[in-house]
């Protein structure tokens, strides 16, 4: 097992539950906790970060949904199987994009799986958009129990009926979000109530905040007169500005830089309502003190197309993006009979990190050839001398991004690698880097590369490194189309 630390932690005698909840697109400026002048409404979440752990530097294995998913479940980037994009995502523009691998492979070893064989009972809620047909969704992925889950992305209608194979139909004008935290509910309710005592794991995958943008109409109306619009009123084009392009276009691309979409805050606001519902009956049931409650998003928000509902300054970019905007995301992890309350952390984690974390701390260990490439960030949990340590150790990794396909949100194909502070950009389509500076320059605005040549060298040749062993892909040639730029060790990969 790789730690971020001596794997000191000391845990309780009984094994934690588990409540992962999961958020589609949901930006890191979103909630109070990590912003302060959100115009959202997140006073449960607020109350999670109070009573855990904030991650200021939490990432997503990528920009978009499908292979930050692939990283939670296996503890693996995406890069090693090709599932780098979202599962269906084949965008040409000037090249053809790099192969795509459009389910998780059945050889993995899940998360799921894992705890189950560990003897915890495991249940899916939400959005999985992992494997195209019924084979490869959640009851072959190592969870008992389905809710929702199936190849789409997106839901068909936030309202009953659904349209969702694995989730019958409520009353009419039943909300989805609503209906995925009662299902949750009562699966808590059930294991509380199981005489054996095993531990759970909840993965609650909720399809909120991703388009289409739909919400309750009350609340819609609540955040039209909070910003001060009628409600269905256009977006003011004063709400947005223009982000320079970072490979060859004629257009900037259009960046909403004010929070004030009314529906989407209505969104936010049935995401908080249900954390809310799920914090207060692990209270009632007793179970709070040892669950292990995660929440974290998929990627950045959405704030570059789409309606772009969302502003993630002064983060740069957004989901598709691979700066900051589109893989920093709102990271907090509570479990009060080992982690701190109201503990904040600055020590760089990636969603690749779940897996060993989780396993850890379940007292499960990940068997002989399983190959991880998390590390597990327990001691940064326990906090003190211990979280200080680990802290120290995850400043001296690499963390790195593989996306080498074209965003739907206008997102370049391209990678990167972060160190500490220092975090380098490469382009596909051309070969270009950027570096940046985060301590300084978290909104990726003033590039170093050219002051700093040796840094560059080094950072690009680590990276590089990886493309190798990961077994990356890369851009190709359209049809009687000029050969894209390849770093040299992998130009012979299609």
């Amino acid at each position: 097992m790789l730690c971020l630390a001596a794997c000191a932690v000391e845990t309780p005698a009984e094994r934690p539950n588990v409540v992962f909840l999961l958020v589609d697109d949901l930006g890191a400026m979103d909630i109070g906790a990590f912003n302060p002048d959100t115009f959202h409404e997140t006073p449960n979440i607020d109350r999670l970060a109070a009573g855990g752990v904030r991650f200021t530097r939490g990432y997503a294995a990528n920009p978009v949904c499908s292979p930050t998913r692939f990283s939670i479940m296996t503890g693996r980037y995406p890069t090693r199987v090709g599932a780098t994009n979202y599962f269906a995502g084949r965008r040409e523009e000037n090249y053809a994009p790099a192969p795509l691998n459009d389910r998780m492979p059945l050889e993995e070893y899940t998360l799921a799986e894992a705890l189950r064989d560990g003897g915890y009972s495991t249940a899916f809620l939400g959005k999985w958009h992992l494997g195209p047909t019924e084979e490869f969704w959640p009851l072959a992925q190592g969870f008992d129990v389905n809710v929702g889950g199936h190849r789409g992305g997106m839901p068909r209608s936030y309202f009953s009926p659904y349209s969702n194979p694995t989730l019958e139909d409520g009353p009419e004008d039943e909300h989805l979000t609503a209906r995925l935290t009662d299902e949750a509910l009562a699966l808590v309710d059930g294991y509380a109530a199981d005489e054996e005592g095993r531990p759970f794991l909840i993965y609650l995958s909720y399809y909120t905040v991703h388009t289409p943008l739909r919400a309750p109409a009350d609340l819609i109306a609540k955040y039209a007169a909070k910003a001060g619009v009628e409600v269905g009123a256009p977006a003011d084009a004063d709400d947005f500005g223009d982000e320079e392009q970072v490979w060859p276009r004629d257009e900037p691309r259009r960046v909403r830089e004010v929070q004030n979409h009314a529906v989407y805050a209505a969104m936010v606001e049935t995401l908080d309502t249900s954390v809310g519902r799920v914090l207060d009956r692990l209270d009632a049931l007793d179970l709070a003190e040892n669950t292990i409650v995660v929440f974290f998003s998929d990627n950045g928000g959405l704030s570059t197309a789409e309606g772009s509902p969302t502003s993630n300054l002064p983060l740069r970019g957004g989901k598709g993006w691979l700066y900051e905007g589109g893989i920093r995301e709102p990271m907090i992890v509570r479990w009060p009979a080992v982690a701190s309350a109201g503990d904040v952390t600055a020590a760089p984690v990636i969603s690749t990190d779940f897996y060993p974390t989780l396993l850890e701390a379940a007292g499960v260990d990940v068997p002989l050839g399983i190959e991880v490439d998390g590390s597990s960030f327990l001691d940064l949990l326990r906090g003190g001398e211990a979280g200080e340590n680990a802290a120290a150790v995850a400043s001296e990794r690499d963390l790195f991004w593989h996306y080498p396909h074209y965003g739907n949100q206008g997102g370049f194909p391209g990678g990167a690698i972060a160190r500490g502070r220092y975090k380098l950009v490469e382009r596909y389509e051309d070969g270009q880097v950027h570096l940046y500076d985060l301590d300084a320059d978290v909104g990726e605005r003033n590039d170093l590369a050219a002051e700093q040549p040796e840094r560059v060298a080094e950072m690009r040749a680590r990276l590089h490194a990886w493309y190798g062993e990961v077994g990356a892909r890369f851009l190709s040639a359209l049809p009687d189309g000029p050969e894209p730029w390849r770093p040299a060790e992998t130009s012979a990969a299609p």
